[in-house]
């Protein structure tokens, strides 16, 4: 016959015994907090978009949005990652027979279990849903570019095109402006000149004498210039020229710099918003802990009230 003293050591062995994670309220509160992240991410984007605007000088300045993303963000964090939390404490099995500071730390190994496992599908969730968003968003915007570009009329528009398609046009027509014209095939000779200009300002921006003195003789013949005066506009326009390329060069280096330091500044608050989802969701898990274990059996809880 058993007796009710070996029935009780038998099920303190097993409580005892038993694993001290409770998976499935680990895997709820992080569902729980997934959700409400993703939920909280689309409406933060959906907002931001609403509050910028593809005109200059209208909608959010550039710092603002930022500001109010990194806030944003944080705040996505405490509040999901306090859901989950919560969730994964308040869930969770009973440890009748684990002492208090046992019971605090697993409530909070708990909450930290859940905002990881939730960290880990929300990024997966996030980097797909912000990637179309985003994708939308840009191909929203280059529709109303598009738009805004159409009234532009044709002539422009080839005009346009040209000058994109050789950077070094507007500089080489700059070498045969003059007063009067003479015979010469305009098409061979800008072809040269462009192609001598090419050369020389990828190797290094210097012009060869043999060069200069050709494109000298080439304007001087196009403008009836002097042999001095063509060798001046040569050299006034190849240090335009050279100039451009340089000012593009600085532009280009600073917007570099400029992108690596938001993105540095990015990954900074991103890591901080994580740490305080981190915290928020030990501490929430904790309280979620507390209210489990306050809660009572059916059978207790009637015998409490006849008492």
């Amino acid at each position: 016959m058993i007796t009710t003293s070996e029935t009780h050591s038998t099920t303190i062995a097993e409580v005892e015994n038993r694993s001290g994670v409770s998976w499935p309220a680990i895997f709820a509160g992080a569902a729980g907090a997934a959700a409400l992240s993703l939920i909280l991410v689309l409406l933060g984007f959906g907002l931001g978009f609403s509050a910028v605007s593809p005109w200059p000088g209208d909608g959010m300045s550039a710092k603002s949005l930022g500001i109010s993303t990194i806030v944003w963000l944080a705040l996505t964090q405490i509040i999901a990652s306090g859901l989950g939390g919560y969730l994964a404490g308040r869930l969770r099995v009973k440890w009748a027979s684990v002492q208090g500071d046992e019971v605090y730390f697993r409530d909070t190994a708990h909450g930290f279990l859940a905002w990881a496992v939730a960290t880990l599908v929300t990024a997966t969730l996030v980097v797909g849903s912000v990637s179309s968003i985003v994708g939308g968003g840009v191909q929203a915007g280059a529709q109303v570019a598009a738009g805004a570009a159409g009234g532009i009329t044709s002539a422009a528009s080839a005009a346009a095109s040209t000058t994109d398609s050789d950077p070094y046009g507007y500089f080489v027509d700059s070498l045969f402006r003059g007063d009067s014209t003479v015979a010469v095939n305009e098409d061979a000779t800008q072809g040269v000149v462009t192609r001598i200009m090419t050369r020389s300002l990828r190797s290094g921006g210097q012009l060869k004498a043999e060069d200069r003195l050709y494109l000298a003789q080439l304007v001087s013949q196009r403008t009836n210039l002097t042999p001095a005066q063509a060798e001046q506009r040569v050299d006034e326009v190849f240090a335009q020229a050279r100039q451009a390329i340089d000012d593009a060069k600085r532009v280009a280096r600073e917007t570099a710099d400029a992108a690596s330091k938001v993105a540095a500044v990015s990954a900074l608050w991103m890591f901080i918003a994580l740490l305080c989802g981190a915290f928020f969701a030990s501490l929430a898990a904790t309280y979620g802990g507390r209210r489990r274990d306050a809660v009572m059996p059916v059978d207790d809880y009637i015998n409490a009230r006849v008492r």
